[in-house]
């Protein structure tokens, strides 16, 4: 604890909050599943203040755990319960620094709401495609630390893939600023790209420039039943060339999920006449105002009802019908922590393969424990799925998950490695899927990560015991 007292006698005092009562708020995982300790939580308001953090933390050895919303599935936001580390947060640095509409750019501080850059963007008529269930909350430094997905992926790709520029904290407290929002930049290694998806592991994010697109002057919304889960992809193919290319989500929606949902919210209502085991919400969306999508679309549906693919459909009528359908999907993990929790599988596979992987996953629980309420559901369009078993209503509900985890869990993680998956397509690593980076990681990859991070990182300081396993 010295260590600690002598970095913050060496900072601003404005920037320490020892408070006990408010540090405890920065302490506990956003799933409540882990809650560590630290002396203090540092706010910087300047990117000059990061780097004087930095450089006081390695020059004491003091482990820093770099906080964005702290919205983390994996605890990577979380400092351990040892007390020895300190949280820096971001939060104070949330300048948008430019917004270049001609260039299709925005560049911000790391610590901006995710929501209020995508009301910057759309205030000069242009789109942040990043679009998360947590974006009321969540900060544009921590959804490009843990390479975040969300709702819009299959047309506009990963976080990594909007990000132009980037400034970043260096652990010895050196800064690299390369924020200019090129097209090209074909100079040498791409070096932003080490820090997206890292998890405060390799630096501190401070800024970034992004992509943005024209905003969508059309857009047409469907929530779909569908009559066999196997024909998710020929349903997404279909739709993507009759669209051309125009699909900006594809969803998929399980009953089970749905009723989980309509069991937690009694004031919620079923979209459609008809049940189903599977369900699809589609968007598709055009920056021109000339093309009719709403007549493409319903050709679309159509031919998918005449192919019988679709065994019932709706179109969003108004934008509160389109925000209801987007409701329904977006609530789901809140219905799960209605019923008790879940364990959660955040798979991706080949789209090519999601509908195989969820017909023997689902084989893989109701042999291991029948009884048990599948939840599945996820962004189809890019092959992810999230695979959750929620424990049933008779059932200890802690103790059911834990010995769900422990004894079936590596059988779906078998599976998905099977299947040339992975074990995590949008959550990260953090602390809590080490193990299976291990297990599962691509060949070399753990080592090659342990190399970078010796050499970037050699006294351990930046996030301790996140991401990168120990040998």
């Amino acid at each position: 604890m010295e260590a600690i007292e002598r970095v913050l006698s060496e900072l601003p005092q404005e920037i320490v909050t020892r408070d006990q009562d408010i540090v405890s708020t920065y302490t506990t995982d956003f799933r409540r599943q882990y809650t560590g300790a630290t002396p203090a939580v540092l706010r910087p308001r300047t990117v000059a203040e990061v780097q004087q953090i930095v450089r006081a933390c390695a020059a004491h050895r003091v482990g820093l755990v770099p906080q964005g919303g702290n919205t983390s599935y994996c605890t990577a936001a979380t400092p351990s319960d040892r007390g020895d580390e300190l949280v820096l947060s971001l939060e104070r640095m949330h300048k948008i620094r430019e917004i270049d509409a001609a260039n299709l750019s925005l560049t911000a501080d790391a610590g901006t709401i995710l929501s209020e850059l995508q009301q910057a963007a759309s205030d000069v008529d242009l789109m942040l495609p990043l679009a998360l269930g947590s974006q009321q909350s969540c900060r544009i430094g921590g959804n490009l630390s843990t390479n975040a997905g969300g709702i819009n992926v299959v047309r506009y790709g990963m976080a990594r893939d909007l990000v132009l520029g980037l400034e970043a904290v260096l652990p010895d407290g050196s800064l690299y600023s390369e924020l200019s929002p090129l097209r090209k930049n074909n100079s040498g290694y791409d070096v932003k790209q080490l820090f997206l998806g890292s998890e405060g592991t390799l630096g501190v994010i401070t800024g970034v420039s992004l992509k943005l697109v024209r905003k969508p002057k059309q857009s047409v919304t469907a929530f779909l039943a569908i009559n066999e889960i196997a024909s998710l992809a020929s349903i997404l193919s279909q739709t993507q060339v009759q669209t051309g290319e125009a699909v900006t989500s594809f969803e998929y929606i399980s009953h089970s999920s749905l009723q989980l949902l309509l069991q937690a919210k009694a004031n919620l209502r079923h979209p459609l006449q008809e049940m189903s085991e599977h369900y699809v919400l589609l968007e598709v969306a055009t920056a021109s105002p000339v093309l009719n999508l709403d007549d493409t679309v319903s050709v679309l549906l159509a031919d998918l009802f005449e192919a019988g693919l679709i065994t019932d459909g709706t179109i969003a009528a108004s934008e509160q019908q389109r925000a209801d359908f987007w409701h329904l999907r977006e609530s789901i993990p809140e219905a799960e922590v209605h019923h008790g929790g879940s364990v959660k599988h955040d798979i991706a596979v080949r789209t090519s393969r999601l509908a195989s992987f969820i017909e023997r996953a689902t084989g893989i629980v109701k042999e291991s424990a029948n009884e048990a309420i599948l939840s599945v559901y996820g962004h189809v369009g890019d092959g992810n799925v999230h695979f959750n078993v929620v424990p049933p209503d008779s059932a200890d509900k802690d103790l059911f998950k834990r010995r769900f985890e422990a004894e079936t869990s590596s059988k779906i993680y078998d599976l998905a490695f099977e299947m040339e998956g992975t074990f995590s397509a949008e959550y990260g690593i953090g602390r809590a899927k080490l193990d299976l980076l291990t297990a599962y990681g691509a060949k070399g990859k753990v080592e090659l990560m342990r190399t970078l991070k010796d050499v970037l990182d050699p006294a351990g300081i930046m996030n301790p015991g996140k991401v990168v396993p120990k040998p």
